[in-house]
């Protein structure tokens, strides 16, 4: 189920801003990782979900050649040319993800001009929710339907992605539009990146997340990210050398033959190694417990996760331990850091019935610690549609 209050308000400004109601309006999900953390440019598989915030896209036509591009919580419009593909200027930066959509579209022959578009969030900033795939999306499902076209999904993702690379700047991979367009009701995202296919996962009804902000700044331009990455594909690289089949990327080692050569290869690679190949173990496992019914199993992976992010990768951070104790503490079935780490935010599993209770325990323990935490309550939701 989409979110009807954002759709509404969206709808709203937009016939406001442009004198006249939108004839197409769609709507995408954010996301969090829930598990699987680095492992998607080492061609493993991650556990996602899309969540019940996300963006509402409008579009109307218009006797203006270009487009016009209404932010509604800004209540700011751009205008660009859909056939040039170079960004906006610093000011108008937020609608480089709907001008990238738009230009690379027409790789695929989808052409528009003159219209008039609007969209509006629910997703917090800031919160490591994934409001660009979400917003990059929406996009292109409004574009789409108002064209009378349709490609398919991965194309969809692709557009996304590539938009957050040219126009937007940011290096992402596939997950976050895949977690947007996929999503499922109350079930997870098992997304493999070296098919690039996905397959849904049911959770239990009485399941929710909580996504928990300790407003740690951070950038991954400027972390140890492209370290991290060099350091998987040394040990891949190395491992490749002692077994008896080919390792092109941490994805293809067998999780006994780490073990059992670990301490072979450079210290430090097979340390960074060690928390991406135990990821992609608890994925595969993960998807076995959730079959079985086992949730307390499955949330003990989430603990184990932070663990080794914590210990052999080293991308936490005090502010993320401390909210992943705090969590532990309060009761939640499992906590991890979610993304890329370095700062960021925590996800913890947690029934739904105790969720607000164990939400404010953690808020109470983050605080007598100094933070300033705030904290969402998570649905994992339906993915991507178009409301008219």
């Amino acid at each position: 189920m989409y979110d009807k209050q954002v759709v509404q308000q969206a709808t709203a400004i937009h016939a406001e801003t442009y004198g006249k109601a939108p004839t197409t309006v769609s709507y995408a999900p954010g996301r969090i990782e829930v598990l699987g953390n680095h492992t998607d440019y080492n061609e493993g598989t991650t556990f996602s979900a899309a969540i019940n915030m996300g963006h509402a896209f409008c579009i109307s036509p218009s006797n203006k050649p270009g487009v016009r591009l209404t932010a509604g919580d800004l209540r700011v419009t751009a205008e660009f040319d859909p056939t040039n593909g170079d960004p906006l200027e610093k000011k108008f930066q937020w609608a480089n993800y709907v001008k990238g959509v738009i230009f690379f579209l027409r790789d695929f022959g989808v052409e528009v001009d003159g219209i008039d578009c609007t969209f509006l969030g629910s997703i917090p900033m800031g919160a490591g929710l994934s409001s660009s795939a979400a917003l990059e999306v929406a996009t292109a499902y409004a574009v789409l339907k108002h064209a009378g076209r349709e490609i398919d999904k991965i194309d969809i993702a692709r557009i996304g992605q590539k938009a957050e690379h040219d126009l937007a700047g940011c290096s992402c991979g596939l997950l976050d539009q895949f977690s947007s367009i996929y999503g499922v009701d109350h079930g997870l995202i098992h997304s493999d990146f070296r098919s690039l296919k996905t397959y849904p996962v049911k959770l239990p009804d009485d399941i929710v997340f909580l996504m928990i902000n300790p407003h740690v700044k951070h950038a991954l331009a400027e972390s140890p990210y492209n370290a991290r990455r060099k350091s998987c594909e040394k040990a891949a690289a190395q491992l490749d050398g002692l077994v008896d089949y080919e390792v092109k990327a941490l994805r293809d080692i067998r999780f006994d033959d780490f073990i059992a050569l670990k301490d072979r290869i450079d210290p430090e690679a097979a340390r960074r190694a060690t928390h991406v190949v135990w990821e992609i173990h608890r994925v595969e496992e993960g998807v076995k417990l959730l079959k079985a019914g086992d949730i307390e199993g499955f949330g003990q992976f989430l603990y184990d996760s932070h663990e080794t992010s914590r210990t052999a990768f080293e991308n936490s951070c005090t502010e993320l331990d401390t909210v992943v104790e705090a969590a532990r503490a309060a009761g939640a079935l499992g906590a991890r850091l979610s993304g890329g780490g370095w700062g960021g935010s925590a996800v913890a599993l947690v029934h739904a019935a105790e969720a607000e209770a164990v939400c404010a325990k953690i808020i109470e323990s983050c605080k007598a610690k100094g933070l300033e935490p705030t904290a969402e309550i998570i649905v994992p939701s339906a993915g991507a549609t178009v409301v008219m």
